[in-house]
């Protein structure tokens, strides 16, 4: 059915439209080219598809994924990870009861990756006690020394040298009867990269570790080489002198302990090797050993 322009014009005035009108009412060029369809006989598959789409009709969602979506929609790769090792971070450090507990290979590997303190940082390597494993003294120094570190163990170089004289002429060795460790395994350096004192908190930190030393060798007896081991062994301040703790045998879990000087020191106070000689001997009287 077809209406005539008055009857529009009427029908507009009362609010009614828009009005359709059948397509072939209407002349091909008053058609809007949105309302074009195919010819009914086209293959809507095999038809090409028009150069650009018209500007009013939205164009079609994409089937690719648009760079900039793909990439936010992966994961964000892993930092880096920060580890004074470079490699995987490590866990907690060990608390004492579990250290309590180490056998000799446990206690070196809990050595090896401890984090209890600041020292294990920048990659330095820790410095592992050595000697007898089933001891009859037990010799423990204070920090760990740049020649140490080099030579991979405890009191080495000259100082190394002079300890086994001592050892010697009390008819001990660390290659029989002695352990012999450093209370700090890591060595504490300065600024300008040279050794320096430890500080309380990293002996306290290390202390465990020559405890569980000292339980596993089995050692009756113990000597202390220098202020420092002396005084953090018997929880005296780190500088108090070593004068107050020479001369006597005191007792330190159950087992002995005599205080000398250290080697190195010895080396640099030639006249003090009467003082080491004598606490040597009130040592060896004190170890369990027959006459």
């Amino acid at each position: 059915m077809s209406t005539s322009a008055r009857d529009n014009a009427f029908l507009q005035e009362m609010g009614i439209g828009p009005l359709w009108t059948l397509r072939d009412a209407m002349p091909d060029e008053a058609l809007p080219d949105e309302l074009e369809v195919p010819a009914p006989h086209a293959d809507p598959l095999s038809a090409a598809a028009p150069a650009a789409a018209p500007a009013s009709v939205p164009a079609a969602v994409p089937t690719a994924v648009p760079t900039a979506v793909t990439k936010a929609a992966r994961p964000a790769a892993s930092p880096a990870t920060d580890s004074a090792w470079g490699e995987e971070p490590p866990g907690p450090p060990p608390t004492e009861e579990e250290i309590a507990a180490m056998d000799w290979a446990q206690l070196k590997n809990a050595i090896a990756n401890c984090t209890r303190c600041g020292l294990c940082k920048g990659g330095r390597k820790p410095v592992y006690g050595n000697g007898a494993q089933q001891a009859r003294w037990f010799v423990a120094a204070g920090a760990s020394t740049v020649s140490d570190e080099k030579e991979r163990q405890p009191v080495s170089g000259e100082p190394g040298k002079l300890l086994a004289n001592m050892l010697a002429a009390v008819e001990l060795s660390r290659e029989s009867n002695v352990y012999v460790t450093n209370l700090i395994k890591c060595r504490p350096t300065s600024a300008n990269g040279g050794d320096r004192a430890p500080s309380a908190e990293e002996a306290l930190a290390c202390r465990p570790y020559l405890d569980r030393e000292l339980a596993l060798s089995g050692a009756p007896l113990v000597l202390t080489l220098g202020q420092i081991a002396a005084n953090a062994l018997q929880g005296k301040p780190l500088q108090e002198p070593l004068a107050g703790s020479r001369g006597q045998v005191h007792e330190v879990g159950g087992v002995k302990l005599v205080a000398t000087l250290h080697p190195g020191e010895l080396l640099r106070r030639g006249a003090d090797k009467a003082l080491a000689w004598a606490d040597l001997c009130l040592a060896r009287a004190h170890d369990g050993r027959p006459g």
